[in-house]
């Protein structure tokens, strides 16, 4: 799974439409291999962004949670103790 990616879903405050759009531009760049489409390309590109945004906006809204909400600030703190570990184990694997 591509890393910039993140969970959309179960967050306090909810996730904005930007968000949302965000995690779609980057799964069509993923998928297609490219990062800036062609002037040729653009209106395809564009349209797949837009469908995978509707979709995921549909899947989000659409989900029960049965876990406590997301935090952003979170979120990021879990992913720092994981930058943390990698980093631990980095550094022990060197020695």
């Amino acid at each position: 799974m591509c890393r910039n990616i993140r969970v959309l879903y179960n967050f306090e405050p909810p996730t904005t439409p930007d968000e949302i759009r965000a995690a779609a531009l980057q799964y069509v760049r993923k998928v297609s291999g490219v990062t800036k489409p062609s002037e040729s390309d653009r209106a395809v590109f564009d349209g797949a962004i837009d469908e995978i945004a509707e979709a995921t906006a549909r899947l989000v809204k659409g989900l029960t949670a049965r876990a406590p909400r997301r935090t952003r600030e979170g979120e990021l703190d879990k992913a720092r103790a994981r930058w943390r570990l990698r980093e631990a184990r980095i550094k022990a694997g060197s020695n």
